[in-house]
């Protein structure tokens, strides 16, 4: 059998469609990026997202291999 594959966000989705339809209201990180509100969702549900689509994932990779850049190459506004 072929494992299925699913949006994450389609299933924080389907999950805050299911609880607004209960006369609750959901909030997914209270301010800011939801992200990691909606990974600790996806985690207890048993979902593992992909840090392929995880842009924080993302930008930390970016970030860290922006310093890593600078330590080996030096700081490219610095002339010496």
């Amino acid at each position: 059998m072929d494992e299925q594959t699913y949006n994450p966000w389609t299933i924080v989705n389907l999950v805050f469609e299911h609880l607004v339809d209960q006369g609750l209201h959901p909030v997914l990180g209270e301010t800011g990026d939801p992200g990691a509100a909606a990974e600790a969702l996806l985690t207890a549900l048993g979902v593992s997202p992909l840090a392929e689509g995880n842009t924080r994932v993302v930008q930390q990779n970016r970030d860290r291999l922006t310093e890593l850049r600078q330590a080996v190459l030096g700081d490219p506004k610095d002339p010496a």
